[in-house]
């Protein structure tokens, strides 16, 4: 089996990230299944995909023949997981961050998809062995890992489960690259794969931010603004959804280190349903649409730097394990986040002194194991 088999691809749940995947495969000339657990669900993810569609033919980066073309022969929408998955040469799962969730549902695929499809998850932190290890296809399951919005965001990342083999990930890569963007493969199956994971360390310390009362989360986003993001870290925090972060951060607590669960502010949060723009409000109000950062706020009560080097940190330990090289690192920052820079290139302008005392400062100051210095940055190896 190789790319040119793949003609019909299945999404399950189609839902933020859903919806978008589904796009993208219908943009490249896929058949696509988008199935969801309800027919409303499913009616609002097709509705999104027009939406969106119409926007890039009005662009000229659609033409409006193909758009017809998904509108009569393209897409089509199912409730019931079963008949979705009957014809498809791929699946990719793109549901709740909910491993026992997704463990059931990868158990009813794998039952009704045919004896040859690829079976891919787009979980943003789970270990692809596990959600496999309920399948007779331990050797097609793979992780196909998109960020969103997945129509604007580049990268996909192709991980490699403890079983999945040569011939699955070849094909996983090559059709992220056959719809245009960018593949980076994880040959490791850690948690969180590259980007989540080297990013979750700035998670944990700006939950300490929050508890110990540091900065309120408007002066922090300014002062990432004013360095040049488009938007501040708990301004993206809300956009994606605390109840994401919430789940992501306790799988991580239970699978690498506790000092990755969530602080007090944010579980409170959650506990209050307030999960930031899909509840109209969260560390910010939403109910207007997308919060006004007043940039004059401004700080020096963080420092930036902090919040890259907990991350450089993070992205060492990644390159120790085997699953990518220092400059798959980059790349992948680069794609999935629109940073001019990725972590290691700064990195490598940071003497190992001044990273391994800015690390040990901060493990000591909030009591974080996982900010200690990496091997490779004790020894200078990411230079």
């Amino acid at each position: 089996m190789d790319i040119n088999d793949i003609k019909t691809v299945a999404v399950i749940g189609a839902g933020d990230m859903g919806h978008g995947i589904a796009e993208v495969a219908l943009i490249a000339g896929y058949r696509v299944n988008l199935q969801d657990i309800k027919q409303e669900f499913v009616d609002k993810g097709v509705n999104r995909i027009y939406e969106s569609l119409e926007k890039l033919v009005s662009k000229g980066k659609v033409e409006a023949g193909h758009f017809e073309k998904i509108k009569s022969e393209l897409l089509n929408p199912f409730v019931n997981i079963e008949d979705a998955v009957s014809n498809a040469d791929l699946v990719i799962e793109a549901i709740p961050e909910i491993m026992e969730l997704k463990k059931a549902t990868f158990e009813k695929i794998d039952k009704a998809a045919p004896k040859h499809a690829l079976l891919a998850s787009n979980t943003s932190t789970m270990k692809i062995t596990e959600i496999a290890s309920v399948t007779q296809r331990k050797d097609k399951v793979l992780g196909l890992h998109y960020f969103n919005p997945a129509i604007l965001m580049k990268l996909v990342e192709v991980i490699r489960g403890d079983q999945t083999s040569d011939e699955t990930m070849q094909i996983g890569y090559d059709y992220v690259i056959k719809t245009k963007k960018v593949a980076v493969r994880v040959e490791k199956d850690i948690p969180g794969f590259i980007v989540n994971r080297a990013q979750a360390p700035s998670g944990v310390l700006l939950g300490c931010y929050l508890d110990n009362n540091i900065a309120t989360p408007e002066e922090v986003d300014a002062t990432m603004r004013s360095l040049g993001m488009p938007m501040g870290p708990y301004e993206t925090m809300d956009y994606t959804g605390l109840d994401i972060n919430y789940h992501a951060s306790k799988y991580f607590a239970q699978a690498i280190h506790p000092d990755f669960a969530t602080g007090a502010v944010i579980n409170a949060k959650v506990e209050a349903n307030e999960f930031g723009k899909k509840t109209g409000k969260g560390l910010f109000d939403w109910s207007n649409g997308r919060p006004t950062i007043d940039l004059s706020k401004a700080t020096d009560k963080i420092d930036p730097m902090d919040l890259l080097a907990v991350n450089i940190n993070e992205a060492t330990k990644i390159v120790e394990f085997g699953a990518c090289s220092l400059e798959d690192i980059d790349v992948a920052i680069i794609n999935a986040t629109g940073n001019m820079m990725g972590l290691i290139a700064v990195a490598k302008g940071i003497e190992p002194a001044d990273l391994i005392s800015r690390l040990e400062k901060l493990a000591k100051t909030y009591n974080k194991e996982i900010f200690k210095p990496s091997k490779m940055i004790r020894d200078g190896a990411y230079r």
